[in-house]
């Protein structure tokens, strides 16, 4: 549903379409507290699955049309930024619930929560007013007359394949780290269940902390004079550094210094992940940034899928070590591409917006 959120988002605006999502996966979230049977709990997760991505290009968006360059990175983190933490914040959260309830009782109430923000981005979010458009326009480096790419437009252009390459072989990183750390803390280094409840969280922090801190940096950059994308460009390139830092992690025994090590690598791809979608901001037309990210965002998806399932196949018979190494250069290759693809794409001049 990536691919069609973005459209919806660019097509309706972001307020309606964010609206909708949220209480999209709240109804998902009631409904799975509700459920009896597997086939209405995985009709409801069905369900959220459908509603969830209208999250992040609705997000991009809103930054698109409210933060110029000097401050958009820093404000999109920020946003992105949510979602980690909520990751961090949710495990202990989620655990009381259901040793106080029951397993229904935690989608009940997430579905509440949901609900409540719902009705406080309907009171509270509106469309930017004219002075905060001007000063973006005015300062939006891809000068598009208010127009636009078509959807099939966008598929010619070189920036966007781009970006999918990408996010391709950028975001399976981070999924590695998400979905594989906790274990591989658990059966490579020797901590136990305990243990990693109480430090497995700390490299997602970081990477949080980090990401909104080089976010800024590439901020700054732009205020010192620098063109926005090539500021993005530079400090993707310098984080990037970080990433095969995962191939230390065979030669170390310390599991705290494993942390460590991952800790790096996490501030390397939440950067990218996060900065990624102000250098879609930067590269395309504001009436086409939402479906850019929905694509690409549908794409890394993909990727992390295919990654992670041969991650699955592949551990127990070639070892993890082998697996850094492939991942060390996963960055490095998003390097080479950000250079040579990416650019600021201009809608042809006899072309007018139709969508």
């Amino acid at each position: 549903m990536y691919p069609v959120a973005g459209w919806l988002v660019d097509k309706f605006g972001e307020r309606r379409v964010m609206l909708g999502g949220i209480i999209g996966w709240s109804v998902a979230c009631l409904g799975g507290g509700i459920s009896r049977t597997f086939g209405s709990f995985l009709f409801f997760r069905g369900l959220l699955g459908a509603a969830e991505p209208t999250n992040f290009p609705a997000q991009i968006k809103v930054v698109a049309v409210w933060f110029s360059g000097k401050l958009r990175a820093t404000a999109n983190s920020l946003c992105v930024a949510g979602s980690s933490i909520g990751a961090i914040i949710a495990p202990p959260l989620v655990a009381w619930l259901a040793m106080q309830f029951n397993f229904h009782m935690v989608f009940i109430v997430a579905g509440v929560v949901g609900l409540i923000i719902a009705l406080l981005w309907f009171l509270i979010y509106t469309e930017p007013p004219a002075e905060v458009r001007q000063e973006v326009e005015r300062e939006n480096p891809v000068k598009d007359s208010g127009r636009s790419f078509t959807w099939g437009q966008l598929w010619t252009t070189k920036s966007l394949w781009g970006i999918l390459i990408i996010r391709f072989v950028s975001d399976p990183v981070w999924y590695f780290c998400l979905f594989w750390l906790p274990g591989y803390l658990q059966e490579e280094s020797g901590l136990t269940l305990a243990q990693i409840g109480m430090f497995g969280w700390i490299p997602f922090l970081v990477a949080d902390l980090g990401a909104i801190g080089t976010a800024a940096w590439s901020d700054r950059m732009v205020r010192n004079g620098k063109e926005p994308l090539l500021a993005r460009k530079i400090m993707l390139t310098s984080v990037a550094v970080l990433a095969p830092l995962c191939c230390l992690t065979t030669y170390v025994s310390n599991p705290f210094l494993t942390i460590l090590i991952f800790a790096l690598v996490a501030v390397a791809c939440l950067s990218w992940l996060f900065t990624l979608s102000v250098v879609i901001a930067e590269a395309f037309p504001v009436k086409n940034v939402a479906s850019v990210l929905g694509i690409a965002g549908g794409f890394g998806a993909l990727g992390a899928v295919l990654f992670n399932y041969f991650v699955g196949q592949m551990m127990g018979s070639v070892g993890a070590g082998t697996i850094f190494i492939a991942m060390a250069f996963m960055h490095p290759i998003a390097v080479l591409v950000l250079w040579t693809m990416i650019k600021r794409e201009k809608v042809p001049a006899l072309e007018t917006e139709n969508n």
